[in-house]
């Protein structure tokens, strides 16, 4: 989410006369995008922020900004932390910077914009998005996660009109856009606030009646779209049409991160996550039902306040049981301001540790035995360019969201679509040959 907010920041800023720099070090402007979900993402932040200050020494006139969850929680206070900030500006006002920017070169100092959370300001533009693309189609969060400081500095959940999100879309992909991510704190929410998305009423006897898979739908009618992706899931929204949308729509890729955070159903009440670990495997469950190969990835926190080794078991359990494809796993971080900060954080450092380093080891685990099903078989590859670690090979990404390295056949440009026969496979890549090779 935030990769897309800075890219709709450089578009602004773009359209308003500024040209891109090629590095941070010529850049007469630099603006830090900031997250707010652990406390060293924040840490680094404000060093990030202290370090660009400190060479307007060098390059004096050189403006630095801030903006995002950081500046939305933190405010004013941002100023007194980072001597030399130039400008703050909070979530949902985005939009402001260019103007905010003028407002320094005409000789304004210290400019704090407030984000107007209930605000529906969505910025949409897009700089060069090559052949993937991140849309913005559900800003906020409703669901107050006791862990999570994300509603406080991202708002409600407001979803965007779906006849604009597909007119987004579909210029995108006449810029040729092949891939598109739609995004959402809890995305499978698109539609359900109240104000309808869509202004007319599904035909008689449409397949789709839930707004997010009527969405899908839609968004799989444009001519040249090949692959619809989207982050992040809940339970609560793996519904039957959803299951289907999946099964059915060719375009929508078989994948879903689907946050879990904990495998203990006392923990996920503490949590107020809103299901149950049985109820979450049910709607895993759902989903392979209708497509056996869709790939689950996942977010765990170890050591939330009073996690015993008990709970920490239950979540290796529901690991196995859920056969993860991959796994983002956090250590507990206390946000001021979230009633979980409230409580004694009494796992200790080296306990979070040790249980980060046990489910890392698990997920290694999981990852070698799904990713080896796949040897022998074919696979469909969208072409990504030279692989980082070899450029005489290339990379790209299975609908199933795995990462594959193979040797280029001749002709290939970015954007293909490679058939694959998978020849080996470790815990986070598979390997294979072109076909007709």
């Amino acid at each position: 989410m935030n990769v897309r907010d800075s890219e709709a920041v450089a578009a602004e800023l773009a359209a308003a006369g500024h040209v891109q720099a090629d590095d941070e070090e010529s850049a007469d402007l630099v603006v830090v995008n900031t997250c707010s979900v652990r406390e060293k993402a924040e840490d680094k932040a404000v060093g990030k922020l202290g370090l660009l200050c400190k060479s307007k020494r060098e390059r004096p006139g050189r403006i630095v900004g801030v903006m995002g969850c950081m500046a939305q929680r933190m405010a004013e206070e941002l100023f007194n932390r980072v001597k030399g900030l130039d400008f703050a500006v909070g979530s949902r006002a985005a939009l402001k910077i260019p103007e905010i920017v003028a407002r320094i070169e005409a000789g304004s100092t210290r400019i704090w914009f407030p984000g107007e959370l209930d605000g529906i300001d969505v910025p949409n533009g897009h700089t060069a998005p090559g052949i993937s693309a991140f849309v913005t189609i559900l800003l906020g969060c409703n669901r107050h996660c006791s862990y999570c400081i994300v509603p406080d500095v991202r708002g409600p959940e407001y979803s965007r009109p779906a006849r604009e999100v597909v007119e987004e879309v579909r210029n995108l992909v006449k810029g040729g856009v092949r891939e598109v991510t739609l995004l959402g704190q809890s995305v499978l929410r698109y539609g359900r606030q109240g104000k309808p998305v869509w202004d007319e009423e599904p035909a008689p006897g449409a397949k789709f009646t839930e707004p997010f898979p009527r969405l899908l739908e839609a968004l799989s009618q444009i001519e040249g779209l090949r692959r619809i992706r989207f982050t992040s899931g809940h339970p609560s929204g793996c519904t039957e049409e959803l299951a289907r949308a999946f099964r059915d729509l060719a375009p929508v890729c078989p994948h879903l991160h689907l946050p879990v955070q904990s495998g203990s159903d006392r923990i996920l009440r503490e949590m107020r996550r809103g299901y149950t670990s049985g109820e979450y495997l049910e709607a895993i469950g759902r989903l392979r039902e209708a497509v056996p190969d869709i790939a689950i990835t996942t977010d765990i926190i170890v050591g939330y306040p009073g996690e015993t080794e008990e709970d920490f078991e239950a979540t290796r359990a529901l690991m196995r049981a859920a056969r993860y494809d991959n796994s983002f796993i956090f250590k507990y971080s206390p946000r001021p301001g979230t009633p979980a900060a409230l409580l004694p954080d009494d796992v200790s450092p080296e306990e979070k540790d040790r249980r980060n380093k046990v489910l890392l080891a698990d997920q290694d685990d999981l990852g070698v035995g799904n990713n080896s099903e796949w040897v022998g078989r074919e696979v469909e590859v969208l072409a990504e360019g030279p692989s980082l670690r070899n450029k005489a090979r290339w990379s790209g990404r299975t609908g199933q969201n795995k990462i594959a390295v193979f040797e280029p056949p001749q002709g290939i440009a970015v954007g293909d679509l490679v058939r694959l026969r998978v020849t080996r496979a470790n815990p986070q890549t598979i390997f294979g040959d072109a076909m007709g090779q």
